[in-house]
């Protein structure tokens, strides 16, 4: 596994630490909403807070493993971003209109859902591959993003639970490349300390 650049630790701290804390809180979210059975103003919140930072963590998981990802990375990882900054205004409207739940988003925004949906799950798994092509980050974490996009696709149709549940694998794949990163960032600086 390749190491991403040396004079970036501590963005990269923040980027790791960024993509576990902001994947587990959407999954939180997630959790509350399939409980409720509808959307609450703290669920909305909390999903705001974490889709508000995908795009952000996305991106500079993209640039610590530059330039080993390549293009298919880059686009990847534009084209998640961006869906995410489309899903991160529905919760704006979601909020201002007090909307009760995803069924009564999907019926607003229409076709719209559909295609940044399309959009977002064919950039996962484009951005999954550059992952395991890159050798940057953990193997796995580029797979279970291809499972975690694959899964969502193939669920959209199935009870809350079990898309709740494809969507938690995303959000496990996320988290484990900014564990990755931080755990290549402490290889790379194990201890600064002055021992003696």
């Amino acid at each position: 596994m390749s190491r991403p650049p040396e004079d970036t630790p501590g963005v990269a701290a923040i980027v790791g630490i960024a993509a576990i804390a902001f994947s587990a809180l959407y999954f939180v979210s997630d959790l509350i909403e399939l409980g409720q059975g509808r959307f609450s103003t703290l669920q909305l919140a909390l999903t705001y807070a974490s889709e508000a930072a995908i795009p952000l963590f996305v991106l500079g998981l993209y640039a610590m493993q530059r330039p080993q990802i390549g293009r298919l990375g880059l686009i990847g990882a534009l084209g998640y971003a961006y869906t995410f900054v489309f899903f991160t205004s529905t919760v704006v409207y979601a909020l201002i209109d007090h909307t009760r739940d995803w069924e009564a988003l999907q019926a607003r925004f229409g076709a719209w859902i559909t295609i940044h949906s399309v959009m977002m799950m064919l950039a996962g798994l484009a951005f999954g591959y550059a992952v395991i092509r890159a050798h940057a980050l953990s193997r796995w974490s580029g797979i279970t993003l291809i499972v975690g996009m694959t899964l969502m696709a193939v669920t959209t149709s199935l009870p809350d639970v079990i898309r709740t549940a494809s969507a938690g694998v995303r959000d496990v794949a996320f988290a484990g490349m900014g564990a990755s990163l931080l755990r290549s960032q402490h290889a790379i600086h194990p201890d600064t300390t002055d021992r003696s």
